[in-house]
């Protein structure tokens, strides 16, 4: 009896350290985004400093980034002003250090301009009120691509070489994009994404 209760210990201990290791890995995931981030906007204040005539400005910009996004990423305790979350972007919502995902309006992530690795903080209020700001954009690139339609389940892609990322509906709506148009999107420069956020849209036509 003794050695089968052991057993049954050792079992629900075995769950337990799964779950944990999902939670580890969940955190893991999250903490490579924000060294990314950071290292991004190093390499690019470097760059500056390397310049004959150097903008103060960007510079200290990208200082002020990294220090942000480096300073934060955990979750902190409930104070006076509400409880305040740092996180990530993965197209549609903002993935907390705490492995949870907290929805956004579309209508501000697309007037943003959000692109999936942004590092975001969310300040809940006392009132239950959502209040994103945007603390350590990633570096972008620009991309011409095809407004495609998914007709069965209503998603908006944008397309080019062979390679398809999803756009966010209030931001196709805003511009008024329809299937066939032109789409300039913003997309992580050294990463991989399956989300876009959408800069303009092109009218093919005109009619």
């Amino acid at each position: 009896m003794l050695n089968k209760k052991k057993k049954e210990k050792q079992t629900d201990f075995s769950n337990v350290d799964l779950l944990n290791k999902e939670d580890a890995q969940r955190h893991l995931d999250l903490v490579k985004d924000i060294l990314e981030n950071t290292k991004s906007n190093i390499e690019k204040a470097l760059g500056l400093l390397k310049e004959e005539q150097v903008d103060s400005s960007a510079l200290i910009s990208s200082l002020r980034q990294t220090k942000e996004v480096s300073e934060g990423f955990i979750v902190t305790s409930p104070h006076a002003g509400g409880r305040v979350i740092e996180g990530v972007f993965n197209g549609e919502k903002m993935v907390g250090a705490d492995g949870e995902e907290y929805s956004m309006p579309a209508n501000y992530a697309s007037k943003s301009k959000l692109v999936e690795g942004d590092i975001l903080k969310l300040t809940i209020t006392k009132t239950g009120s959502f209040v994103y700001k945007q603390i350590g954009p990633i570096e972008r690139k620009q991309i011409i691509g095809v407004l495609v339609k998914n007709e069965s389940t209503g998603d908006w892609y944008a397309m080019s070489d062979g390679k398809r990322w999803r756009l966010l509906i209030a931001a196709v709506t805003y511009f008024h994009g329809e299937p066939g148009d032109e789409v300039v999107i913003l997309i992580p420069k050294d990463s991989k994404t399956t989300w876009a956020a959408v800069e303009n849209i092109i009218k093919i036509n005109n009619n």
